[in-house]
């Protein structure tokens, strides 16, 4: 599995929020000046965090987006997983795709089932507080 660049500045996106946003909204504009990507890109993945529940926006003079949630509060995984099209390790494994004919007689399916599951606990035991004090649990 690669994580996209969505998947990426998503994370960079909420910290930014978190770091910037305590008590106002963040416009995507200066979202978009710190963390050196377009406006257009960042609007799309805002977009889907903003469905996912992630964040909230406001209109106006003060218009922007804010953190529904202390950051520590979030994890990784859901993060990731309202950013990425798929976060599958293989393909026979995506939420959105026909049953693989072979997965119950695959030797291997087993095995990345169990991979994908312990990614997944480590990505929900990392929050984005951990993320932005680079501190992770072990």
């Amino acid at each position: 599995m690669k994580i996209s660049t969505k998947g990426r500045y998503a994370l960079r996106i909420l910290a930014d929020i978190a770091e910037h946003g305590v008590e106002k909204n963040v416009p995507i504009r200066e979202i978009a000046e710190r963390q050196g990507f377009s406006d257009k890109y960042l609007e799309g993945i805002v977009s889907r965090l903003s469905s996912a529940g992630l964040v909230k926006s406001g209109r106006g003079k003060y218009g922007g987006y804010r953190l529904v949630k202390l950051p520590a509060e979030y994890n990784v995984y859901e993060i990731l997983y309202a950013a990425e099209d798929s976060i599958a390790l293989v393909s026979c494994l995506e939420d959105d795709v026909e049953p693989c004919p072979m997965f119950n007689d695959c030797l291997t399916a087993p095995l990345w089932q169990y991979l994908q599951d312990e990614f997944r606990h480590v990505m929900e035991r990392v929050s984005l507080q951990d993320v932005m004090d680079h501190k992770f649990p072990t």
